[in-house]
């Protein structure tokens, strides 16, 4: 599966160890940024390129990493067609994919125990939508997204 990763300043170290877990399953990482733990990064900025191409690219999903997530899953969230979840377990990753069919994962990395990423990252890529009663709740909510985004 192709995966577009993305952080901010406060991700980096937690992007490079999720970027191993990725290649080492499999699949093709494409990291959009940034790269310098250093300097300072707009993440909305960040956000809105994994979420743009995780939504252009179907079959693929996008990953983002921030200090708390919050900011990461506020800005993805704002490009159609995209449900980024922000994540801190391995229960909400598999709900965030039963129930929710997430596209984008959002990684805090001061709340993310680097102990069980590896785990919430392979049940978010393994896990499958459920439909049924999801199935209406997403429709509901891509209903909303249509009525905005005009």
């Amino acid at each position: 599966m192709k995966i577009f990763i993305g952080s901010d300043h406060r991700g980096v170290l937690l992007k490079k160890k999720v970027d191993a877990v990725l290649k080492s399953l499999g699949h093709e990482v494409v990291d959009m940024g940034t790269h310098d733990e250093g300097a300072g990064c707009d993440y909305p900025l960040v956000a809105r390129q994994v979420a743009e191409q995780a939504v252009a690219h179907p079959g693929s999903r996008g990953i983002l990493l921030c200090m708390s997530g919050i900011g990461h899953s506020i800005a993805a969230n704002k490009v159609p067609g995209v449900y980024a979840a922000l994540v801190y377990n391995k229960e909400a990753a598999l709900l965030s994919r039963q129930h929710n069919d997430s596209n984008v994962l959002v990684l805090g990395a001061k709340f993310t125990d680097e102990a069980q990423m590896p785990d919430i990252v392979k049940i978010w890529l393994s896990t499958a939508f459920e439909g049924g009663r999801h199935q209406r709740r997403k429709e509901q909510i891509q209903s909303i997204e249509r009525e905005y985004s005009k």
